[in-house]
Order: C-alpha cells, then structure tokens, then sequence
C-alpha cells in the first residue's frame, strides 16, 4: 500500500461502529499508516466525504 493509492474495503476483521460497516465495499484514498502495536500497522483511508479511519491491510484491496 502506497499514500495516494485507491483501495477498496473489502472486509472488516473486528465489531466496528456503524459508521465504518457502510464503508464495506466503497473505494478510498490511502492517507497515512498508524502504528498498532509495534507489529502491525493500520492503514488510514479517507472515502469521499472525507471520513477518514483505519483499517488492518488485509481489509483492503488494491483497485
């Protein structure tokens, strides 16, 4: 994943408030990375309407 690049959501891996389940299926743009836990990193997408969360990589998809 690259900042700029467009991504597709593709699944959600945990219980998430509403607000994030309705993006399941729309398509933003990568805006940064958060560390997780020193392992793993989140990737932070902003959709059109510029909501903006994070997401782990392997909900996301490359279009």
């Amino acid at each position: 994943m690259e900042i700029g690049q467009q991504v597709k959501v593709c699944r959600l891996r945990d219980r998430v408030p509403a607000t994030v389940v309705k993006r399941l299926g729309a398509v933003g743009t990568v805006k940064g990375f958060k560390v997780l836990d020193g392992m793993n990193l989140g990737v932070v997408v902003q959709f059109e309407d510029e909501f903006a969360t994070w997401f782990f990589e392997d909900e996301l998809k490359a279009v």
